[in-house]
């Protein structure tokens, strides 16, 4: 299998940042380039396969993306000292690659998604946007706006995706993400994080007080369950993205619980 596309920047412990559904390490670079620079970090960012420059593949579970990481780690002599972290689908993979590997981790970060089973049906509309934007007439990002906002609203939404929108050789364009498989996937992306044994080290969960991905249920049952040594850190006016919204607010907690 193809080595993952990644970013690595900075000296100090490892900091590995995994994005969400539809992302790339683009999404985290403000930030991956403070921790690199002035919390004294080494900041690998990585794109999951099917996203960003990172292979296309037909497969999309998170046993696979786990692998995938885990292969990363061999391949940079990442040592047990690592801190991982992921966003939503990202965090999801992390939380899988800790459960299955314990011993390549000092410790998680998992930001705004709960090991339960979570419902993809709000990405029915953003699928229909990306779905709407006829790559064979494109002729500018203009053009792919207005076809999302067809379906999609939110202006940061919008940008947010069209950041996946890329000129080819020949100026055509094309998506860096697997959308065909990605949508085919979608139910998959959803699944629930379970094991047999719980991951014992250090766990900081930061959720947005706007989102729904991690419950009050979530922080009183579901988490524990498999993260017994967690915290649950609330950004009070931030929604799913935690990280764009409150920017100094993650960056301070992430560096404060890596260098606890």
């Amino acid at each position: 299998m193809p080595l993952l596309h990644y970013l690595d920047q900075g000296q100090g412990p490892p900091l590995v940042i995994l994005h969400g559904l539809f992302g790339t390490l683009d999404n985290w670079q403000t930030l991956a380039r403070r921790w690199a620079t002035e919390a004294g970090l080494r900041v690998i960012s990585v794109d999951l396969r099917n996203h960003g420059r990172s292979f296309h593949s037909p497969e999309h579970t998170y046993a696979l993306m786990a692998q995938d990481v885990l292969a990363l780690f061999d391949h940079l002599q990442l040592g047990p000292e690592t801190t991982l972290m992921g966003h939503s689908m990202g965090g999801k993979v992390a939380m899988r690659l800790a459960l299955d590997h314990p011993e390549r981790l000092a410790r998680l970060i998992i930001i705004d998604i709960a090991p339960r089973f979570s419902n993809m049906e709000h990405q029915d509309n953003i699928l229909a946007g990306l779905r709407a934007v006829n790559l064979a007439t494109l002729t500018n990002r203009q053009e792919a706006d207005a076809a999302l906002a067809q379906y999609i609203d939110n202006v940061g939404t919008r940008q947010f995706l069209l950041k996946n929108l890329y000129r080819q050789e020949d100026n055509s364009f094309a998506w860096r993400i697997n959308l065909p498989v990605l949508a085919e996937d979608l139910a998959a992306v959803g699944e629930a994080t379970t094991s047999a044994t719980p991951f014992l080290k250090p766990t900081l969960f930061i959720r947005g007080g706007l989102s729904d991905y991690i419950t009050a249920d979530d922080k009183l049952t579901g988490i524990p369950a498999l993260f017994p040594n967690s915290e649950v850190a609330t950004m009070v006016d931030a929604g799913h993205w935690v990280h764009a919204e409150k920017p100094e607010e993650v960056f301070g907690l992430v560096q404060a619980f890596v260098q606890q």
